[in-house]
């Protein structure tokens, strides 16, 4: 799962390219080609689903928004991405939270989102699916 902001949400799909900061260089770098990225759009949206079409890189070329990170900051630990599932509109997240396993405390739910990156369950990333298919 990827949690980006508005901006960069834009940028991903345009782009369709997504990037972390040195602080997930090591998840970025366990990604493979075809695995999936739900992307979580702040604040309480969940975007959409993307597949890897490249092994993670580093390209410090600024693409991305810094604001509400370190100034500055380019994100230079990205994978190239296709559309897989992405609504014309974000979907409310807050409804799925009960369904989530790895969101532990369901009343302090936002803190399981607070970092780029996280991987998540097979199950969980079925949850994230279905939202998005309208089910």
């Amino acid at each position: 799962m990827c949690v980006v902001n508005e901006e960069n949400w834009r940028i991903v799909k345009e782009k369709l390219v997504w990037g972390v900061s040195d602080r997930y260089k090591r998840k970025m770098e366990q990604l493979e080609e075809g695995d999936m990225l739900a992307f979580y759009v702040r604040p309480k949206r969940l975007g959409g689903i993307f597949r890897a079409v490249s092994k993670p890189y580093v390209d410090k070329k600024p693409i991305f928004s810094s604001e509400g990170f370190r100034e500055g900051e380019v994100f230079p630990n990205r994978v190239k991405i296709e559309p897989v599932l992405v609504p014309e509109e974000p979907v409310p997240f807050e409804p799925l939270i009960g369904q989530l396993g790895f969101i532990k405390k369901k009343d302090k739910w936002t803190g399981y989102l607070r970092g780029a990156m996280r991987q998540i369950s097979e199950e969980d990333f079925k949850v994230l699916e279905e939202a998005l298919r309208g089910r």
